[in-house]
């Protein structure tokens, strides 16, 4: 019997193994696109802050912070859930409501604003009524982000919850989930923090609240999409060869070849079928979104750059959208014409990393493809000149990467950078120099034979 277990447990210890290091290999592949260098502290922090204590319960209210430097919730807004920890109701609600009410019929008297043990709650729209209305609320769902305008990168809600044993301080809820339009966020668990403090009587008069619950969520483009939502293409003037997106950057079309509207599975499978499926204009890159990357000119003390961003999308336009571009010209002051703009503070790059948006009532709208035309923006861009940094050898005249919106954006292959006319052997990428070696092996190795 001895021995029998002594087989067995070999066995058993490493299926016991295995599966601890696939575990092991999911988690650190979640943490690593869960991880932005570019914007390291990013997350948004939902806090509970119990106001009042009525008789079976409290008064709280709800923050939604975003943190993000650069990636904002679009329409149509956020959705928060969670589970009560207890038999909670929400008996009333200002400046949201939830989707359902659930099952109130064990209440005779006052019927509850929503008896649903997972609620899920969703932002008032600017022109609900007044009475409906709490501080801070009613943005329809939409976050920007800190770096743009930090005003408006926030939202709250106010709710009375109750059915609550009596002398209880409330219990916080569990398994938050933040939906921004679509997936992507995972929510740590609510944890009890430091009472949120409030400045009154023009910050002469400290008021704190009786007690704090927060949560973080941060984001990952893994969770978020199946396939990257945009691409990157390069020019130059030195150079008639275009460096197009690369093949099925975002997905590979299946479409016969004559077809000029693409069925692009965006998001993971959901409920709500029309945000699942991109439609797209039919495209070897497949992307919604493509950047255009041009060096336009070379002057005594700089060079002129040209920005484009094109929306392939059939069905949806980029309100508030944002571009983010990692490039060694940056270091300089740069002169940006149709953009608002500004720099990023950032870790483990030395590269300076730029933001750009739109215009207020200009083009802070990037609109969707109509038939054979593309929604477009652009700018032009003046970076003052660097030898040590920004140099058109090595591909230095270009990107080292681009965002969309807060995603990372498929960026061709450095050796198929557009090149000077006479560019040297020297600087010819390692494949192509290899490529060249094994092919002349050969023929002298046949020579021989």
């Amino acid at each position: 019997m001895a021995i029998a277990l002594f087989r067995i447990r070999p066995f058993a210890l490493m299926s016991i193994l295995l599966v601890a290091m696939y575990s092991l290999s999911g988690i650190l592949l979640f943490l690593i696109y869960c991880y932005d260098p570019m914007d390291p502290n990013g997350n948004i922090t939902v806090t509970f802050d119990i106001v009042h204590w009525t008789p079976d319960g409290y008064v709280a209210r709800v923050t939604i912070q975003n943190y993000y430097q650069y990636r904002h919730v679009d329409k149509p807004g956020w959705k928060l859930g969670w589970t009560w920890a207890k038999d909670e109701v929400i008996w009333s609600i200002g400046g949201a409501f939830a989707t359902e009410g659930g099952n109130c019929s064990s209440f005779k008297n006052e019927i509850p604003h929503c008896c649903k043990k997972e609620p899920v709650i969703v932002d008032l729209t600017p022109e609900a009524s007044p009475e409906n209305k709490s501080e801070d609320c009613c943005r329809g769902g939409i976050l920007y982000s800190s770096a743009i305008n930090p005003s408006m990168s926030f939202s709250s809600f106010e709710m009375k919850v109750g059915n609550l044993e009596g002398n209880t301080s409330g219990n916080a809820p569990k398994n938050l989930t933040l939906m921004t339009p679509g997936p992507g966020y995972t929510c740590g668990p609510i944890l009890d923090a430091e009472p949120t403090v409030t400045l009154h009587i023009g910050g002469r008069r400290q008021v704190q609240v009786f007690r704090t619950w927060k949560s973080a969520c941060t984001y990952s483009s893994f969770l978020a999409n199946r396939t990257p939502t945009c691409c990157v293409s390069l020019s130059a003037f030195y150079n008639p060869i275009i460096t197009f997106c690369p093949l099925c950057s975002c997905g590979c079309r299946e479409a016969d070849k004559q077809t000029q509207t693409c069925i692009r599975d965006g998001y993971p499978a959901s409920s709500d079928i029309t945000q699942n499926l991109d439609m797209v204009k039919c495209t070897g890159h497949m992307c919604p979104v493509r950047v255009h990357w041009h060096v336009k000119s070379n002057y005594m003390e700089h060079w002129r750059i040209k920005l484009t961003i094109s929306n392939y999308n059939y069905r949806r336009n980029y309100s508030n959208w944002n571009v983010l571009v990692q490039h060694p010209g940056f270091n300089q002051d740069a002169t940006i014409y149709s953009f608002n703009s500004t720099l990023l503070p950032t870790v483990e790059f030395e590269d300076e990393v730029a933001l750009f948006w739109g215009i207020k009532y200009y083009n802070e709208e990037l609109l969707q493809a109509v038939n054979n035309e593309l929604g477009s923006v652009s700018t032009e861009i003046l970076l003052p000149k660097n030898s040590n940094t920004f140099t058109f050898s090595n591909g230095w005249a270009f990107p080292r990467r681009i965002y969309f919106n807060g995603e990372n954006c498929e960026m061709p292959l450095p050796d198929t950078f557009p090149t000077l006319p006479n560019d040297s052997s020297k600087q010819r990428p390692f494949c192509c120099l290899l490529f060249v070696f094994i092919t002349l092996s050969f023929k002298i190795l046949f020579a021989s034979h």
